[in-house]
């Protein structure tokens, strides 16, 4: 399958991270997995990049692809300008110096204080101990805990972890940081604090993140754009809003019913709620936004335009991307020309109409 939009966003034209027709095998023979089959991405310098799949996929193996913890069966990888797969061991280490990684499970040393795991990537960097100190307890403040430095992780609470794991990702002034699953043992406070710091530090340093994630909800929250892994392939890639809007994969909409209400009305109609129960003539219809410019206000122009009365059952509306993405679930009554030339006029102003129960046998 191939990708839904192949746009890059860089910043300057500048890509950070190149995966080229990269594979990853395990095993041998009757024994073999393909974990990742032939994928290509681009990764732009400051990008906030998503790859999402359900369990299974492929997106931690292929993350650990971009500095070779796995090292793929074919393809190549391209980070700052390197060739990874090219370089000596020594080279390697010192690659991956630039490309910092944060864990589900945070993976802190126990018996470190907050400040001995952060310190520690930086030991054999040539840096005098007041240096160190410096830089350490800077990183804390940058994470919102320089008053943890002397706490042990046992101490902390999970958010707290987390910060702890990102300040010692960022020791070594990485240009890349690589997050697994970095927020799946949150709860969803804490989840959406340690987005907001990404993003800031995003901003703040011009560092590329790519976010790995099985939420949908994490991808809307920070990411410029985001690639869907199924069966170790990307099936669809894009813009968030435009996969949020439109998407063309049964994985992805899968993904997208998570973090949307509106295909609740399905099980309304199933469960032959009263809500859903219609007179002679109505209909009930699900409004989509599909793309970004609708700002009018659609449902009050078409009710008096079309002399149409439009009950709103509920409305889902996000702000993906500074635009709305969501829609409405409303039962319309009218005269039947009315009602299919109010869909048309819905449908040239890029509202994607969807006819979900009907009562008269209209051409929709």
């Amino acid at each position: 399958m191939s990708p839904k939009n192949t746009w890059d966003f860089k910043v300057g034209g500048i890509t950070v991270i190149e995966l080229v027709h990269v594979s990853k095998d395990f095993g041998k023979g009757r024994q073999e997995v393909h974990a990742v089959k032939d994928v290509s991405l681009s990764i732009g310098k400051g990008e906030i990049f998503g790859i999402i799949g359900f369990s299974g996929a492929g997106k931690s193996t292929l993350v650990r692809c971009i500095n070779l913890l796995e090292r793929p069966t074919s393809g190549s990888v391209t980070v700052d300008g390197q060739q990874m797969m090219q370089l000596s061991a020594k080279g390697l280490r010192q690659a991956r110096k630039r490309i910092g990684m944060i864990f589900q499970h945070f993976n802190l040393m126990p018996s470190r204080t907050v400040f001995g795991n952060v310190a520690y990537p930086l030991r054999g960097s040539g840096l005098k101990s007041r240096e160190i100190a410096d830089k350490v307890q800077g990183l804390l403040e940058l994470v919102g805990i320089g008053d943890k430095a002397g706490v042990y992780p046992g101490q902390l609470s999970g958010g707290q972890k987390q910060r702890v794991a990102i300040a010692r990702a960022l020791a070594n002034d990485p240009s890349v940081l690589l997050c697994d699953e970095a927020t799946s043992a949150l709860d969803p406070q804490t989840t959406k604090a340690i987005l907001r710091l990404l993003k800031q530090l995003n901003e703040k340093l011009g560092i590329t993140v790519v976010v790995i994630t099985h939420e949908m909800a994490v991808v809307k929250e920070i990411c410029n754009r985001v690639a869907v892994m199924e069966h170790g392939q990307v099936v669809e890639q894009g813009e968030v809003f435009s996969i949020f809007a439109a998407p063309e994969q049964t994985v992805t909409r899968n993904f997208i019913r998570t973090t949307s209400n509106l295909r609740k009305i399905d099980e309304l109609i199933a469960a032959d709620s009263p809500i859903t129960a219609l007179n002679p003539g109505e209909i009930i219809v699900r409004l989509s936004y599909i793309q970004k410019n609708v700002s009018e206000p659609l449902i009050s122009t078409v009710s008096r335009k079309f002399h149409i009365t439009m009950n709103i059952i509920y409305a889902d509306i996000e702000i993906v991307q500074d635009a709305p993405v969501g829609g409405t679930v409303a039962i319309i009554s009218g005269e039947q020309e009315q009602i299919e030339s109010a869909m048309k006029y819905l449908r040239e102003k890029n509202v994607c109409v969807e006819v979900i129960k009907s009562e008269y046998a209209g051409k929709e």
